[in-house]
């Protein structure tokens, strides 16, 4: 039995989930020994009988699935794979493998997941757009969940920032739902970004598998940030799969009235954090952005930040003699400098990582080094 059907007929078991998947690749090591050896086990006896089991609608699924693997652009990533994403691994519940088409470099990118409604105001719409792409033009990737919305402005602001962005299907990875985001899907992998799908071909927007495939958005990022949402909108699982996952929640809040902005209100009085600007969720992710950054997007800075390889240009040296050896606050250095708050943000993380400055509680103070 070769690799690839034989992790298809692991995922086609009836009955056996990504929990117990994992659980048996854990005992057995590999698909192929789970099928040669499990009859021997003491494996219950449903687990025995779902293993050898075989019936023609399920080898018509395997089929289907080996047949969508003979594209060219298609791709099985399993957990044996060096590009399975570092940041699900943690988890008993991460589907060992799925199905991709694109950039799968990206699974092991640092990512911001980005949610909200699907019928969000035209602000909200803007605001996610303006947000992704400021993310995107600082080498994060933007992952979401292509749904119409908060989703589709996510993805689309990443593109307009020349970044990259994952979109995680709550279908088969040959399925684009809605519809009417089948050409943003196209220009995603065009443009570099990625598809992704732990259910196999063929497999329809059956409502079930929107909110399981949420736990892979937040899993995979180092927080997510809620635009806009109802009380009972679908992110607001994001949310809270993403507090379980220890991952950071943000919310951005909105006017009383607007319904829109409820399900926000809700997560920050839960504890997520409010945030206002890009920059905000930057400034809060600064350990962990600069520690992902480091290890995946960037090469690790001199250990001399004043040297010709780290030249600055007068726009940032005129920042810099802004900051004391003190803390000094990002909203004092907006109205010292006159920039923008994103414009300032993005230039503090840059000096953060050549190591000119260092973020403490209070603000950011340079960093001085002895001759």
């Amino acid at each position: 039995m070769e690799s690839s059907e034989a992790w298809i007929r692991l995922l086609h078991l009836p009955g056996i989930g990504a929990v117990q998947q994992n659980q048996l690749l854990d005992r057995f090591g590999s698909p192929e020994a789970i099928f040669s050896e499990a009859a021997q086990s003491d494996l219950n006896d449903r687990t025995k009988e779902a293993i050898r089991g075989a019936d023609p609608q399920r080898q018509q699924r395997i089929d289907e699935s080996l047949n969508w693997l003979d594209r060219p652009e298609a791709m099985l990533i399993t957990r044996d794979s060096s590009t399975y994403p570092q940041q699900l691994r943690q988890f008993h519940n991460a589907p060992p493998m799925f199905f991709a088409i694109g950039n799968s470099s990206l699974l092991n990118s640092t990512q911001i997941a980005m949610v909200g409604s699907r019928n969000p105001s035209r602000s909200g719409f803007d605001t996610a757009s303006e947000f992704a792409r400021y993310f995107a033009t600082l080498g994060i990737t933007v992952t979401s969940g292509l749904a119409l919305g908060i989703d589709t402005a996510s993805h689309e602001g990443a593109i307009t920032g020349e970044g990259a962005t994952i979109a995680v299907l709550g279908t088969g990875p040959d399925r684009v739902y809605p519809a009417s985001n089948r050409d943003l899907a196209h220009q995603i992998v065009e443009k570099g970004g990625l598809l992704m799908s732990e259910f196999p071909p063929k497999t329809q927007p059956i409502a079930g598998n929107f909110p399981k495939r949420n736990r892979i958005i937040s899993g995979l990022s180092l927080g997510t940030l809620v635009v806009e949402a109802a009380l009972k909108s679908g992110s607001l699982i994001t949310a809270r799969l993403a507090a379980e996952q220890g991952r950071e929640v943000f919310a951005i809040p909105g006017s009383i009235h607007n319904p829109l902005a409820r399900g926000c209100h809700q997560l920050i009085r839960d504890g997520a954090k409010l945030v206002e600007t890009a920059a905000d969720v930057l400034e809060e992710l600064a350990p962990q952005l600069r520690q992902a950054l480091l290890s995946s997007n960037i090469e690790e800075p001199s250990a001399e930040p004043h040297s010709e390889t780290l030249q600055l240009d007068d726009e940032y040296h005129a920042l810099l003699q802004l900051i004391g050896d003190g803390p000094t606050p990002v909203d004092q250095l907006i109205d010292m400098s006159g920039l923008t708050a994103n414009v300032v943000s993005s230039m503090l993380l840059q000096l953060e990582l050549q190591g000119h400055v260092a973020l403490n509680p209070g603000g950011y103070s340079r960093v001085t080094f002895d001759n």
